[in-house]
């Protein structure tokens, strides 16, 4: 058994992502003891590693959850898959560094956008998606959420960002992360005030939430966004 900050040192993910990571049911610990230390086995590693290669593919974490907790989910099999997709990503990754070089030595009349091109592997990603869209919890997870609420979301960050010079106990900040609490229920999870305070800390830890926040709101917006919610 290992604890949280054991396996935060192991694979370099935030203790508070593992919390919220638990919050959302998407890794659960084996046990939690008394006094109330969560404890994974080799089984929950496994089931880590399934994320973090997932992750890594740019699926949704709420996606990862139905593919992971269908009974016809098959590990190898997904594996193969995963390995196909990164595979593919780092043959574009080396096209496109080359084509960087490339440009470095010889200049702009050597330019080459077709590194670029991500048909390949959207082709592949989306012939591995339909494979898993056989299960029932990846089909209910489609339906739930046909459409990709990114774009709403981030226009609240830009709200939000857009009231940073104001105080973060202030009534018209409050109503703002109102709206981003309710939001995230309506589209995402049941967001709790207890993991609406593990997401306002996630927004500061993890740079790609703070990278996005912050590009929707301006710099500081993530900081901003943790703030309010500490004030609740």
């Amino acid at each position: 058994m290992k604890t949280v900050k054991e396996i935060s040192r192991l694979t370099g993910i935030s203790v508070r992502t593992l919390h919220y990571y638990d919050e959302i049911d998407l890794l659960k610990p084996t046990k939690t003891t008394d006094s109330g230390y969560r404890l994974y086995d080799d089984t929950a590693l496994e089931r880590l590693h399934s994320i973090l290669l997932f992750r890594e593919l740019q699926f949704p974490l709420k996606e990862i959850k139905a593919i992971l907790d269908s009974p016809d989910f098959d590990t190898q099999a997904a594996l193969k898959e995963q390995i196909k997709l990164l595979e593919l990503q780092k043959n574009r990754l080396d096209e496109i560094i080359h084509s960087a070089q490339k440009l470095l030595m010889k200049g702009v009349d050597h330019m080459n956008f077709s590194a670029f091109d991500t048909s390949e592997f959207e082709k592949y990603a989306a012939e591995a998606k339909q494979k898993w869209g056989h299960t029932k919890a990846y089909k209910e997870y489609v339906q739930k959420h046909p459409d990709d609420k990114s774009d709403e979301l981030m226009q609240i960050f830009a709200e939000i960002g857009r009231a940073k010079h104001i105080s973060p106990k202030s009534q018209v900040a409050q109503n703002l992360i109102k709206k981003l609490q309710n939001f995230i229920t309506e589209n995402y999870y049941t967001c709790t005030d207890e993991i609406l305070k593990n997401l306002g800390q996630l927004y500061i830890s993890d740079e790609r939430f703070k990278h996005n926040i912050d590009k929707a709101g301006g710099t500081g917006t993530a900081e901003f966004t943790a703030k309010i919610i500490e004030a609740l």
